[in-house]
């Protein structure tokens, strides 16, 4: 799943393969030393770990990184999990929702923030996105951006105002094939909060979502052009 989501990003960006270098948050978060060697951070998605029972390991330490990285400002784009422990790290609150979990392709609306901000803004009002959570926010953190909305869940998207951090709900560097894919890899965790029925109904669910496919390159270039 690590190389398969490096690859997601490397397509998603543009940019070359050797470009995106990874670091396996199961043996701890890295400095910020080790961080600021870097043009910006990525934080993705996790499949068999929640921010709402705090399984990561090292996960207070986790919590701090990504505080410090937000604090100096540091560019970042998280998504899915890195949108979570992101708004856990700032002060917001993530709970455990399966009844309304999200698996698949969902329609989602940006706010008035969103139509105007400078990296969502090159979505229509309604889009497509991919999902596959089961927790989500029940509040952002303060002062925050909050910037896309969904019938599931509120809160979709926020960004730190005057810095280069976004954070994303849903899965912008997957497109429908590999969201099918990680939906099948994760097939087991998903079938202890949806009956056969309901799974069947998600696999039915996945379609294409090509507006989403300009928010990491638009991230990248207002970064770093």
């Amino acid at each position: 799943m690590r190389a398969e989501e490096r690859q997601s990003f490397a397509d998603k960006t543009g940019l070359p393969l050797h470009r995106i270098v990874p670091h396996d948050l199961l043996a701890g978060p890295p400095s910020l030393g080790r961080v600021k060697q870097f043009d910006a951070v990525m934080v993705g998605g996790s499949g068999d770990y929640y921010v709402s029972n705090r399984s990561l390991p090292e996960f207070d330490a986790q919590i701090d990184l990504l505080a410090s990285v937000a604090q100096i400002g540091f560019p970042m784009f998280a998504s899915c999990f890195g949108f979570q422990i992101l708004v856990q790290a700032l002060g917001g609150e993530i709970v455990h929702d399966p009844v309304n979990v999200e698996v698949g392709t969902y329609d989602l609306e940006l706010t008035t923030a969103g139509r105007q901000d400078p990296v969502l803004g090159c979505l229509p009002k309604v889009f497509a996105a991919q999902l596959g959570r089961k927790d989500r926010a029940a509040r952002l953190p303060a002062g925050v951006l909050h910037l896309a909305t969904s019938q599931r869940s509120p809160y979709q998207s926020f960004r730190i105002p005057n810095q280069p951090i976004w954070a994303t709900q849903f899965h912008p560097e997957l497109d429908v094939e590999t969201n099918r894919m990680r939906f099948e890899r994760y097939l087991k965790g998903y079938a202890r909060h949806m009956s056969r029925a309901e799974r069947d109904e998600a696999g039915r669910r996945f379609r294409p979502s090509p507006h989403t496919d300009c928010l990491l390159p638009t991230f990248v270039k207002l970064v770093f052009c």
